[in-house]
């Protein structure tokens, strides 16, 4: 079956006027004989489950449906813990299609229960037996970047000593991927206000005092705009610590065009800075089934102009 006609209901349906490439079963995606979609400018990384409603359950055929729209990147939080096999065929699929694998999280996503702030051994060794490990896997799917949070804010120890212990700690990390070229992204996150690192500033502060190549900034805009806002202001002022980059739009945490940033700016913006890196798609999507899958890909059309 050919997949030119896939989606042609789809878009009658959400009066799309970006043109989405087509779709067959999932085993003849890489042999299907229409060209991919036109390459988004900017290197926008989805992740596991936002093209599920066209593309199926199964991940590798996400992601070959991703390229076909004109995705050229992925992201998956939770890449450590899938089995090896899978992380194996991510990775190759990866390599056939000329795609950039994004951040996962170092210990697959559960950093939260390691708070570096307590300066506990225990914790300390988790975090670097993990880093550890996430070398291995990034050797597996050609990763660059793994995501950190350090962890909780601890209320009975003063902020210095806390902010001691956790460059103790994320030194010990940049030891392990420097050598590598691999690189720890910090991200200062809104989800709650008891967690330790909130703030672009905070997080360039414990970049500076880390003193490595492999440990930099995540600027994920949307916790940006909900901590702190000036947003772009920000970005300049963090500009030479930060390597990477996610997106979501506040309020709702949904694509582009859904709340009050404007992405527009943003990208044209970071891309005449020189940012050629990848947009981590950190968010969910405003509408339901394949109309919110259509319109997410129009949106990130619309924005995609400089």
């Amino acid at each position: 079956m050919k997949r030119r006609n896939f989606l042609k209901n789809s878009l009658a349906a959400a009066a799309s006027t970006a043109t989405l490439g087509a779709y067959a079963s999932t085993s003849d995606i890489a042999q299907a004989d229409i060209p991919a979609e036109k390459t988004f400018k900017c290197n926008f990384a989805p992740h596991d489950g936002m093209f599920s409603n066209h593309a199926g359950e199964n991940f590798i055929d996400q992601i070959k449906f991703m390229y076909d729209q004109g995705f050229r990147a992925i992201e998956d939080n939770g890449l450590l813990k899938r089995p090896k096999e899978e992380q194996d065929k991510i990775g190759a699929t990866l390599a056939k299609l000329g795609m950039t694998m994004g951040v996962f999280v170092v210990d697959g996503g559960d950093n939260w229960k390691v708070s570096l702030t307590t300066g506990k051994q225990e914790f300390k060794d988790t975090f670097i037996k993990t880093c550890k490990d996430s070398v291995e896997l990034a050797k597996r799917v050609n990763a660059k970047w793994m995501t950190v949070v350090p962890g909780f804010f601890e209320r009975s120890l003063p902020i210095g000593i806390q902010t001691a212990n956790v460059v103790d700690a994320l030194r010990r990390g940049a030891e392990i991927f420097e050598p590598h070229g691999l690189t720890m992204v910090l991200e200062p996150l809104s989800d709650t206000p008891d967690l330790f690192m909130r703030t672009s500033d905070q997080t360039y502060e414990l970049c500076k005092a880390v003193k490595s190549p492999a440990c930099k900034i995540l600027y994920d805009i949307y916790h940006m705009q909900r901590n702190e806002g000036n947003i772009i202001n920000n970005i300049d002022r963090c500009w030479e610590e930060i390597a990477y980059f996610q997106i979501g739009d506040n309020p709702g945490r949904k694509e582009p065009t859904t709340g009050e940033i404007n992405y527009k700016n943003i990208f044209k913006h970071v891309h005449e800075k020189g940012y050629r890196g990848v947009w981590g798609m950190e968010h969910g999507i405003s509408k339901p089934g394949k109309e919110g899958e259509v319109a997410l890909i129009k949106a990130y059309r619309e924005v995609d102009t400089f």
